[in-house]
């Protein structure tokens, strides 16, 4: 709190300004009412008492916020908090401007001074400072209060709490138990908050860089209370689990504190954890990676102090909570906070906190049985848009390619076999969130398939191996697919309508390299025969990574001995929600039969989140597929395997796009009973039978030419000799039905 922000209050003639402002108000209060009553016996105009009683009202409130400043003067001179300042005018008291400042200096004192007390084994204080639980939030508070308690009191409070709850357990003492628990668990909450605030540089909290670095240091230090000797870090653990994210722990914090956690858990376990695996550890621990425990945990509280999500497992057994996963758990609150951990690279190391996460720790993950932190702050850093989100996506598909590789090798048939159930099995955890990253990604997969590029250090070959992960997990392996549906939507999109040239590339929202580029009969128009020909091109290039997909989950199915002749329940359940009918968000329905064909599909907080992630566009275009209450296509109950489905999502998409460019204005619903009125026009698609729909896209394949570009699409979408080169496989020829 910087000098500037106090006023100086000087006594005691603040409080004779107080008591003459009260006395002031209620007078011009007295006279205003009696003015008032001279002036209606009179009949004359009243509106000068009446400014007069808005006056004394303004001095009435002036009056009462100096009353509250001069109770919290006394209350901070009683307490010893401020202290008068000595001028060449007199004796001043230093007071905060506002009055929440002045509460937060007055409450955070006194919660900073009880807070030590009870660092030292003071249950009274204890009980003190447990009244101040609500206040956490508050900036002002929390300022104060970290600035007098420091990382020192921040760190061992925690650690008090624990070694006393240690002790009554130990006793048998039960009453002092529950309530140590109550009280405890409060005041970590509180505690938890204002260590949110005063870590954020953007919050007025903040206490520094400094303070940071000091929780470091304490983190490091180890602590003793009574028998009980902790780590720093196993007792400030407890706060970041105490966190609700509301702050999260900030960016800033995670790189000068929660990196240098994940870096002092290594130094201090890195040796046992190798040792795990030799033949002694196998022996002694089963080869099992134990974790670095928080306080909770090192003591077996469980949820006696745990604050929060975690805290006690689903079996009602106490959790064995960690220090990771605890700082985890925090950073999983804000995107920022998880990119920021993740990206962190620890002073001295080679490699960031995620590809140490993601191999070194990763069985001591398994430990304790708990992926679920790690799994949604995963899921926070690399499912974004961003320029960090990419490269930590990318990170994570390459160490997790890498990884999962000698997992997997060629059976005598020629198809996918498991040759590592033990690594595979170690892995398993992490399918979803990868697969999350590569369909936020999809353009990425896409460029490497198709171009031969690269997504950071992963090529074509990694990007295999990590869908051969990422695909053996149900929801991981329909994300992809939804993904780059809305992928082959875009693509299909891009192309002007049949018609557009120079009259009307303005009003179309297109520009005049848009026409040369796409005129590739070079007549000055968009003709029909140059959307087709745009089409197929697209259609060719788009079939490729579904073809990558398909063909991958399948030979992921035949490793594990399952059934890859049925459809999945993901293509099932697209093909079913007629997904691919709807058009890409932000799509301009230039087709006469496109703009009552799609009518009440399309509305503007659809249309809102063209730009988005191609993932998160498939999950809204999900959402109103089912606010519509569509279930239009039927031929989900009869597919034979995902490659006919995936054949029937691209036929459904086709038909789209032909409406939305036009090449379906000129062909003739006279006799349709998917049309109506005179002339004919579609039925809106929410309006159709299934019977309807199925006819209409009879017609489209009959009289609009789309067998052709159907036809390209699976011609090109059952080739799997990239698969093959890139697994090292030798996939047998599908048989004919499949």
């Amino acid at each position: 709190m910087t000098e500037s922000s106090f006023t100086g209050v000087k006594q005691p003639e603040f409080d004779t300004m107080t008591s003459k402002h009260t006395q002031t108000a209620g007078r011009l209060e007295q006279l205003a009412q009696t003015l008032y009553g001279e002036l209606q016996r009179a009949g004359l105009d009243t509106s000068p008492a009446l400014r007069l009683r808005d006056l004394a009202g303004r001095v009435d409130k002036q009056a009462a916020d100096l009353r509250r400043r001069q109770a919290l003067v006394r209350e901070l001179e009683r307490e010893k908090i401020s202290f008068g300042t000595s001028r060449p005018e007199g004796s001043f008291m230093r007071m905060p401007d506002g009055l929440d400042a002045a509460q937060g200096l007055l409450d955070g004192s006194l919660a900073a001074g009880a807070a030590l007390l009870a660092a030292g084994g003071d249950d009274k204080a204890l009980a003190r400072l447990q009244k101040y639980a609500g206040r956490g939030k508050d900036p002002e508070f929390a300022k104060v209060l970290l600035a007098k308690l420091g990382a020192k009191g921040v760190t061992q409070l925690p650690g008090t709490l624990a070694a006393q709850l240690n002790e009554a357990r130990n006793r048998g003492d039960t009453a002092r138990l529950e309530r140590l628990s109550a009280q405890g668990r409060q005041v970590l909450r509180m505690l938890g908050d204002a260590l949110a605030q005063g870590t954020d540089p953007k919050n007025p909290a903040y206490a520094g860089d400094g303070f940071l670095k000091q929780l470091a240091e304490q983190g490091r230090t180890e602590h003793t209370v009574g028998d009980v000797k902790y780590a720093g870090y196993q007792a400030q653990a407890l706060l970041w689990r105490a966190n609700d994210g509301k702050p999260p722990l900030s960016a800033r914090f995670m790189e000068l504190v929660g990196g240098d956690a994940v870096a002092y858990e290594k130094e201090q376990y890195e040796g046992r954890w190798a040792a795990s695996k030799d033949v002694l550890g196998q022996a002694v621990v089963n080869g099992r990676q134990v974790p670095l425990f928080d306080l909770a945990a090192a003591l077996s509280l469980g949820p006696l102090l745990n604050v929060g999500a975690g805290a006690v497992k689903k079996n009602g057994k106490p959790s064995n909570t960690t220090v990771v996963e605890d700082l985890l758990h925090a950073a999983g609150s804000g995107k920022e906070s998880s990119q920021a951990l993740l990206a962190h690279t620890p002073a001295g190391w080679k490699q960031s906190v995620l590809t140490h996460l993601l191999t070194t720790r990763l069985d001591a993950f398994r430990y304790t049985g708990a992926h679920e932190s790690f799994t949604n702050v995963l899921l926070n850093a690399t499912t974004g848009q961003d320029a960090t989100s990419r490269k930590l996506a990318a990170e994570l598909t390459k160490v997790l390619a890498d990884e999962v590789r000698g997992a997997f090798g060629k059976a005598d048939d020629g198809n996918l076999e498991i040759t590592d159930r033990a690594a595979l099995a170690r892995l398993d955890p992490l399918r979803y969130p990868l697969a999350r990253a590569m369909a936020a990604n999809i353009d990425q997969l896409s460029n490497v398939l198709l171009n031969h590029g690269t997504f950071g250090k992963a090529d074509a070959t990694d990007m295999s191996y990590a869908l051969a992960l990422a695909t053996r997990d149900d929801r991981g392996f329909e994300a992809l697919l939804r993904a780059q549906t809305e992928h082959m939507k875009a693509a299909l999109d891009s192309m002007p309508p049949v018609g557009l040239d120079a009259s009307n590339l303005k009003a179309l929202g297109f520009t005049a390299a848009d026409l040369k580029r796409f005129d590739f009969d070079e007549d000055g128009r968009i003709g029909k025969a140059d959307v087709k020909q745009f089409l197929v091109d697209n259609i060719v290039a788009e079939a490729r990574p579904f073809s990558h997909m398909v063909e991958i989950h399948r030979q992921t199915l035949i490793a594990e001995g399952l059934d890859d002749k049925k459809a999945s329940e993901a293509v099932k359940n697209m093909v079913r929600e007629t997904i691919g009918l709807v058009p890409f968000p932000g799509a301009k329905q230039v087709g006469t039969l496109a703009e009552g064909a799609f009518g009440e599909l399309i509305t503007s907080q659809y249309d809102k989140i063209s730009g988005a992630a191609y993932d998160a566009i498939s999950n809204q275009a999900a959402q109103l597929v089912s606010d519509k209450g569509l279930s239009l296509d039927e031929t989900y109950q009869t597919l034979a395997d995902d490659r006919v489905g995936i054949n029937r999502l691209a036929e459904q998409m086709i038909a789209t796009a032909m409406l939305n460019k036009g090449l379906l204005n000129d062909v003739d619903l006279k006799g349709q009973i998917f049309a109506t009125g005179t002339p004919p026009k579609l039925i809106p698609f929410t309006n159709m039978s299934p019977a309807e729909y199925e006819k209409f896209l009879t017609w489209v394949r009959e009289n609009g030419g789309s067998n052709d570009l159907i036809d390209r699409f699976n011609g090109t979408f059952r080739i799997t000799s990239e698969v093959d080169d890139y697994l090292n496989l030798r996939i047998p020829p599908p048989s004919a039905g499949g």
